[in-house]
């Protein structure tokens, strides 16, 4: 439990020192926007040599106390630095590439809590990850791009590239790509071995209710700009979850402790 704990406390000190050179970077469009002016940088409440000093020394922080848990995690985290700061310095006005980088963090996350407690990486924790990280960021494009209108170029260059059409489409291809994925995780001969059950697929309809639940949000409630308050704040979301959870260890750990 204790290296799962402290690769998290070092994901969330990269993160926070990639947001703070993100904000760095976008300090003059967010002043144009109608509520990221209101961010620390935006606004004038935290100056820019505070947040770049601030994010060199969590990045600088987490490498080291990184060593602890391996070279193997240090060289994850460090790639998933890197990563995202070339993203908030250049990748993210590429069409596409700019979601497609995004998710790859969250896979870089998720590789790293694997180095950490020293499991084998499974070619469907890639899939899964990659697919819903997808799933959400192609969401927030989507609330971006029709939240601002026709002003959404001004605050945001990389969604004057983008449609209401094609972001729909994308999300289409994802949705049905992410549903397919973890049903076939689900039956799979390795996820059979591994946990010693064939129910598993009797989970599937938590997925698709949290998935059908995000789009209902995303398309009929006009929600979705922050995916991570969305998920805190509705209580069905979160209920799901909860259930989802439990429904998994019950399959799995409850034969055993009978």
């Amino acid at each position: 439990m204790w290296p799962a704990l402290g690769a998290f406390a070092i994901f969330c000190a990269l993160s926070g020192a990639i947001y703070l050179l993100n904000d760095v970077a976008d300090r003059d469009k967010d002043r144009l926007h109608p509520t990221k002016r209101l961010r620390p940088i935006a606004s004038g409440r935290l100056s820019v040599p505070a947040a770049v000093t601030a994010a060199v020394v969590l990045v600088a922080a987490g490498l080291a106390a990184g060593t602890r848990l391996g070279h193997a995690f240090v060289g994850v985290a460090l790639a998933y630095a890197i990563l995202l700061t070339v993203y908030s310095a250049w990748l993210k006005h590429f069409v596409i590439v700019d979601v497609l980088v995004v998710s790859a963090g969250f896979v870089l996350r998720a590789v790293g809590g694997a180095v950490a407690v020293d499991v084998e990486i499974s070619g469907w924790l890639l899939i899964c990850t990659i697919l819903i990280a997808l799933f959400l960021a192609l969401g927030k494009r989507r609330y971006e791009y029709l939240a601002l209108g026709e002003a959404a170029g001004r605050y945001r260059p990389i969604l004057a590239e983008y449609s209401a059409g094609l972001l729909d489409q994308m999300i289409a291809v994802v949705t049905a790509s992410t549903v397919t994925a973890y049903a076939l995780y689900t039956m799979s001969p390795e996820t059979v071995a591994k946990f010693h059950t064939h129910l598993l697929p009797a989970t599937l309809p938590f997925v698709l209710y949290g998935i059908f639940r995000y789009l209902y949000l995303l398309y009929a409630r006009q929600l979705g700009g922050n995916p991570s308050e969305l998920f805190l704040n509705d209580l069905p979301l979160l209920a799901n979850t909860v259930l989802w959870i439990l429904a998994v260890l019950a399959l799995i750990y409850g034969p055993r402790l009978g």
